[in-house]
């Protein structure tokens, strides 16, 4: 992975990730970025248009150039133009909504192939939520049981990050449920649980913590807490 990979808990777009999202376009080389709101197609009409537009405003707010690449299915995401419009950006921002629906819509595209020509010259690809979800070694397919959310099966994911299971929002949700949420996750994996307003941004295998809260490592019975500045070894 010649570029960066940065991995966001929640609060894309908000004000509170100003000074992470101001290091990603440092790191990206340039001030072009595409953001996609392709995770929340699922959630309904001018839901993708609503993050579309805070994507859009935040990064200008920042300084950069933003194109809203509105890529919400697979006919789009075969489109060679919005593929092209991938490609010209320094960052790809992922937002969040439904991860399964994210992978399943970009797997084997034009779009994602764009993508990894970003992370491949040295570009930065960053995703929240759904978004971050995507690049661990599977994705969760979400159901919901006394009216709870539970993981009903998992899924391959692109395995950016080898091995792992990516669980963002992590500070939102009692830890032993997320324990128990993520306990049957597939054999010979490793969980990242990234709290809110906080990043886990990995360039040339070195990985670090930016923003306000934690990222916590969970390796079978083993729990490890990283904060902003630290170094942390996948």
């Amino acid at each position: 992975m010649s570029g960066t990979l940065a991995l966001v808990g929640a609060g894309e777009f908000l004000d509170t990730m100003d000074r992470v999202d101001q290091e990603l376009l440092a790191m990206a080389g340039g001030t072009r970025v595409a953001v996609l709101p392709t995770a929340s197609a699922p959630d309904g009409a001018g839901v993708p248009e609503r993050w579309a537009t805070m994507g859009v405003e935040h990064f200008n707010r920042l300084g950069a150039r933003a194109d809203a690449v509105m890529a919400l299915d697979r006919a789009a995401c075969a489109d060679a133009a919005l593929a092209a419009r991938v490609r010209a950006a320094n960052l790809v921002y992922f937002s969040g909504g439904k991860p399964d629906y994210l992978y399943n819509t970009l797997v084997d595209t034009p779009v994602w192939d764009a993508v990894k020509e970003v992370l491949a010259r040295g570009g930065v690809v960053a995703g929240c939520s759904a978004g971050a979800m995507i690049m661990g070694a599977y994705v969760p397919v979400f159901s919901r049981r006394l009216g709870m959310p539970s993981i009903g099966k998992w899924q391959s994911g692109f395995a950016l990050v080898p091995g792992a299971i990516i669980a963002p929002h992590y500070n939102e949700f009692p830890e032993v449920f997320s324990g128990l949420m993520f306990s049957g996750r597939p054999a010979e994996t490793f969980l990242i649980g990234i709290d809110a307003d906080t990043a886990l941004v990995g360039s040339d295998g070195h990985w670090q913590v930016m923003g306000a809260r934690r990222v916590t490592l969970r390796r079978d019975a083993n729990i490890d807490r990283f904060t902003q500045g630290q170094d942390v070894w996948l």
